[in-house]
């Protein structure tokens, strides 16, 4: 199975990164293909995109201002098949992407995510102002997953997505 390839690209406002694709997306080439996964509908309940996208429009979201990209590039049925060597790799290459594209946010699909990357033993949802980027310059959003095994209520999750959302807006409007 091949990894799913990044969209990556100059003058992001936002990167996602996920943990690592699924099985269904390293299956069909697209970020988020599980029809389980919650991401598009998140996505566009939250105002971050105009209408409804499928993961087969990802690429589609670079003209959004948005690009895609995993701490893991080999997709396995869950996280927990993640090894320790890949984190450590994935780890690096993420943040030589993050600092070779600097995108004006960083947002991790997942708390894991982003301990996994800054090593850091806790996060709260939303932007995490009171501590030091790992990238100089880009800042850091924790999102709930997208998964459909997250328990959290949809009304929740979008609700924080819409943070993410509004603060894209006010950038917009400077």
């Amino acid at each position: 199975m091949n990894p799913v390839e990044d969209h990556l690209d100059f003058g992001l406002q936002i990167v996602f990164i996920g943990f690592n694709p699924s099985l269904r997306s390293g299956e069909v080439g697209h970020h988020y293909a599980n029809p389980r996964n919650n991401f598009w509908r998140i996505l566009y309940r939250s105002g971050l995109t105009p209408r409804l996208y499928e993961a087969s429009e990802d690429g589609e979201l670079l003209k959004l201002g948005y690009g895609f990209t995993n701490i893991v590039a080999r997709p396995t049925r869950g996280a927990e098949d993640i090894t320790r060597d890949e984190y450590d790799q994935g780890r690096e290459m993420l943040r030589a992407k993050l600092m070779k594209y600097r995108p004006q946010i960083a947002c991790f699909v997942g708390k894991g995510v982003y301990t996994e990357f800054s090593r850091r033993a806790k996060a709260d949802w939303g932007f995490q102002e009171a501590l030091e980027p790992v990238v100089n310059g880009v800042r850091e959003f924790v999102a709930p997953s997208s998964s459909g095994l997250v328990r959290m209520p949809m009304d929740e999750i979008v609700g924080i997505y819409r943070r993410l959302s509004e603060a894209v807006r006010e950038r917009a409007d400077l």
